[in-house]
């Protein structure tokens, strides 16, 4: 297909010649559209031509990247989604790879679109995305022209599609320069309302539901309203309450001191009474000369008594002795003080919290010393109460206040319940707001990144989104404009661009956290390979290789089903960091835990126990006295066990060199095979964007280089293996090097070997620098060249408004050889040494597979074996928890984590590095979605 097309129109109309290309561009844009009846067709390169009432002016497209110059254009009502093109030479040349059709119909009140499109390497198109993860979503980047009244709606509509990411285009200016900074604060103020409100509702214990809510539709300026008559009714409510509740605590105060203080007179009164009567007593029957004398100076004593005062309160327990000595010493020791005890906490009519007091009365006299003790009851914060030593008036004012303490108690009920309806209402309603408000406050802040046209009252929009996403959002738009009827609709167009696009991945609930894995590394640069495709086999079948027991890979699978069965449930509430993490990685697991299965039945291995499932063992003894595997004298009795390991290796001497020698093998063929996979994938992301450079000067001469070592020492290990030759694969390796002429004698495998060796070296050493030299150099004459073709093309392209716009592509780049030599030469060595430790870093799998087979069987052997062995009921159960804490502990805990970061390392270093770049940035589109329940309000 030379190009692309798009016919779109409503109702059938004859093609229309270049004749009537003079009045169709000379026509305005903001004809009504809606109702016209258009045929319009474009291609890339060529003009325009438009049967139909509305103007179709061109914009040019995206060319970042393999982008050739196709172009959009005006509203319409069709709907165009251009596909990328796997060209990403200046000559754009053409590639008819993977080329195909694909069509997009949309139907809306009556108007329909017809798109006929090229599809191209990995991106999507059409009305839906492809899914292909292993190349990332096609991207563009749009200019919107939104007039003011529909922009808030409009905006807010595509927070609903989520899939447009808006760029600031108003970074110079300060958060308080901005347009809709008043709305913004606004909605702060609200927000702090619904702290607020949140705050009340915790303290009384009310928790947010979502009853009521579905048919109720409330907008920002009728619940600015709303919020703010809530809020003035909470506080007079909370306000009044607290009022009361202090009134309420100062009475049962009152009442306690009017209960002990007139506890501690009546009982003194009743004292002064006894006593005086035994004086009386004593005087008249002890009466002599003397009494009348002395009669007469007690009763002149009398007449020269002073009235004393006193102070009654409250005073905290724990203040009681301190507050008892200051006193003392304050007046010299002139005071006399009383303390009661109060058996139950009261509250504090000024903290409001429960506190063990003690009810006091002081008796002073002279004004001074009252003075003193009103300081020091301030400063120990002791509440002084009033108190009458008329024993009437004690009991009417004791009277009064019970009366005025059942009235407040009935008037301070009835205000709670007041207070918690209120607050069982806003909470029935809490989330819908608070949804709401960071709904307005997300839109707001967006809208705050538009630029603001006065005299056009439009706002100007830029941001990236999918190419699938065209039509979705040229709808949305066309929607919000009826909605708002606004007289102009919204302008959608493609800019052209040199900025790196964002990467997007469509991804679903199971690719995810296999993407998670990758994007933790580095996002991958745009539309390069995405390894996340390689990683959902290739990362739990490496974590199976360490990890093969078809026991231990059932009790991995059975907790993961269980975390995907309950998602929902799980997914909708707040888990802990590590479930969190678990749940998030489900599907990652049971892929874990179904390998790790397949590698336990080809190690055949269940808890460390061998099992004949497949077949019977090939092997049984020679001599029939003997009767167990470690006897000599085993011979081939049967066919080869048809899978995995057969049972009969377990408990043998030579089971150990045997698995040894077989994991350690297995491990390196793993290993050249992801390298050489890494490699491959290098070609696809240098023919995908056209650099025949880094095919020829990069992917060949590496290819070279690997697999003339390790792909030839792969190629002996398979050999040795058909052969059951007893070569000695490391001197074969290191000999090669050392003396690559000498006769290989008993080493040798083959017919040959000696000057394959030969070649496969001067191979090698030829590699390094084909990786080294060509490529600088090739790079510097391109620069060159594409220099000179840009001097030449700026003289005609200077009269194009959007040529030389601030999207315009061209651009004289620097070009440093210096550094383009260094960077390659540094690659070049970080690949060759990298080569070899990449290798044996793969000796990992070997390794972690060993630890965990020995670790198992230690736990059978020594633990439940030994148990077993007592014949013990109780040895026997305790040997039973010990055996499953320490498989559940150690094996399916410990080394299930330390098996995931190992295969976390080969893909991140030794798989990746071969070609992954990932210096790319996440598509972050401003969605609704995405607003979560933690987001700040």
């Amino acid at each position: 297909m030379a190009g692309f097309f798009s016919l779109g129109g409503r109702g059938a109309g004859p093609h229309s010649n270049k004749e009537e290309e003079g009045e169709r561009v000379a026509e305005k844009h903001h004809q009504d559209h809606h109702n016209s009846n258009s045929l319009f067709l474009f291609r890339n390169n060529e003009e325009v031509y438009n049967k139909g009432g509305f103007e179709i002016w061109p914009q040019p497209y995206h060319q970042n990247q393999g982008f050739s110059n196709y172009y959009s254009f005006g509203v319409g009502p069709s709907t165009h989604q251009p596909r990328r093109n796997n060209n990403n030479n200046d000559n754009s040349n053409n590639n008819s790879n993977d080329e195909g059709v694909s069509f997009c119909v949309s139907d809306e009140s009556t108007r329909f679109g017809l798109t006929m499109m090229r599809s191209s390497g990995g991106g999507g198109g059409g009305c839906l995305p492809t899914m292909d993860l292993l190349r990332s979503e096609p991207m563009q980047l749009v200019q919107l022209i939104i007039p003011i009244e529909a922009a808030h709606r409009s905006i807010s509509y595509l927070g609903d599609l989520g899939l447009v990411q808006f760029k600031d285009l108003n970074a110079d200016k300060s958060p308080f320069q901005r347009t809709y900074a008043t709305q913004i604060k606004r909605c702060g103020e609200m927000a702090r309302t619904l702290r607020l409100f949140k705050e009340q509702m915790t303290k009384a214990g009310v928790s947010p539901s979502m009853q009521n809510t579905r048919n109720s539709v409330i907008d920002l300026d009728h619940l600015e309203v709303k919020l703010k008559e809530l809020e003035a009714d909470l506080l007079e409510n909370k306000a009044n309450n607290e009022k009361l509740q202090h009134t309420y605590n100062e009475l049962v105060e009152y009442k306690l001191v009017l209960e002990k203080v007139g506890e501690f007179f009546s009982s003194a009164q009743n004292s002064a009474v006894a006593q005086q009567r035994e004086h009386d007593v004593q005087t008249t029957v002890k009466g002599s000369i003397d009494s009348p004398l002395l009669l007469e100076q007690t009763t002149a004593f009398s007449a020269k008594q002073v009235k004393l005062g006193f102070i009654s309160g409250l005073v905290p327990r724990e203040k009681s002795i301190p507050f008892e000595r200051i006193l003392f010493r304050a007046t010299r020791g002139n005071v006399f003080m009383k303390q009661a005890v109060i058996d139950k906490p009261v509250l504090d009519p000024i903290s409001g919290e429960k506190v063990d007091k003690n009810v006091f009365v002081v008796f002073y006299s002279g004004e001074r010393v009252k003075s003193k003790i009103l300081k020091i009851c301030d400063a120990f914060g002791a509440n002084r109460y009033p108190f009458s030593d008329d024993l009437g008036k004690q009991f009417q004012m004791i009277r009064e206040v019970s009366g005025k303490l059942s009235e407040l108690k009935t008037t301070i009920d009835v205000g709670l319940l007041h207070w918690s309806t209120l607050l069982q209402s806003i909470g029935h309603q809490y989330e819908q707001w608070s949804l709401l408000l960071r709904r307005e406050k997300a839109v707001y802040h967006t809208l705050n990144m538009l630029s603001f046209n006065v005299t056009r009252k439009c706002l100007l929009a830029e941001g990236w989104c999918p190419v699938f996403a065209t039509s979705q959002i040229q709808k949305v738009l066309q929607r919000a404009t009826r909605d708002c009827n606004s007289q102009v609709g919204a302008i959608f167009q493609v800019l052209q661009t040199k900025e790196s696009p964002p990467t997007y991945f469509y991804t679903n609930k199971f690719t995810s956290s296999f993407q998670e894995i990758v994007d933790a590394y580095g996002v991958a640069k745009y539309q390069e390979a995405n390894p996340g495709v390689y990683t959902i086999i290739t990362f739990p079948f490496l974590f199976a290789v360490m990890f093969g027991d078809w026991g231990h890979g059932i009790c991995i699978l059975l907790a993961s089903l269980y975390l995907i069965i309950r998602e929902k449930k799980y997914s909708s509430q707040k888990l802990g960091d590590i479930m969190q993490m678990a749940f998030g990685g489900r599907y990652v697991i049971a892929m874990m835990a179904i390998f790790s299965i397949y590698t336990g039945f080809i190690y055949n291995e269940f808890f460390s126990v061998p099992f004949a499932i497949f077949a019977p063992s090939a092997y049984a003894c020679r001599d029939p006295s003997c009767r167990d595997a470690s006897t000599t004298g085993l011979i081939k009795v049967r066919n080869t066990y048809p899978f995995g390991l057969d049972p009969v290796w377990h408990g043998t001497r030579s089971e150990l060199p045997f698995l040894n020698s077989l994991k350690m093998k297995m491990s390196i063929l793993l290993g050249v095979c992801q390298m050489n996979l890494g490699i491959i994938l290098s070609y696809f992301n240098a023919k995908y964007f056209g650099s025949s450079i880094d095919v020829w000067h990069q992917f060949v001469p590496q290819m070279i280089f690997l697999n003339s070592l390790f792909g030839y020492l792969s190629l002996i290990i398979i050999v040795k293996w058909f052969t059951g030759s007893q070569a000695d694969l490391y001197h074969v390796m290191i000999y090669m090097f050392l003396s690559p002429t000498d006769d290989l004698g008993e080493n040798q495998l083959f017919v040959g070997q000696k000057f394959l060796q030969l070649g496969l070296l001067l191979s090698a050493l030829v590699a390094v620098p084909w990786m080294l030299l060509p490529k600088p150099f090739l790079l510097k004459k391109q620069h060159e060249e594409r220099h000179q073709g840009q001097s030449y093309s700026l003289v005609h392209s200077t009269d194009d408004p959007i040529e030389s716009g601030p999207h315009s592509p061209h651009g004289h780049e620097e070009f440093e050889f210096s550094e383009v030599f260094v960077h390659q030469l540094i690659h070049t060595i970080e690949f060759v040494l990298g080569a070899v430790s990449n290798t044996a870093s793969y000796l990992r799998l070997w390794a972690l597979s060993l630890a965990h087979s020995e670790l198992s069987s230690v736990f059978y052997d020594k633990v439940l074996l030994m148990a077993w062995e007592f014949n013990n009921t109780v040895i026997l159960i305790v040997g039973v928890i010990v055996f499953i804490c320490a498989t559940v502990g150690v094996l399916l805990l410990m080394e299930t984590l330390s098996a995931f970061l190992h295969a976390l390392r080969l893909h991140w270093v030794e798989f990746q590095n071969k070609f992954y770049v990932g210096d790319g940035y996440k598509f972050a589109p401003f969605s609704f979605a995405l607003l979560s329940d933690e987001d700040e309000l």
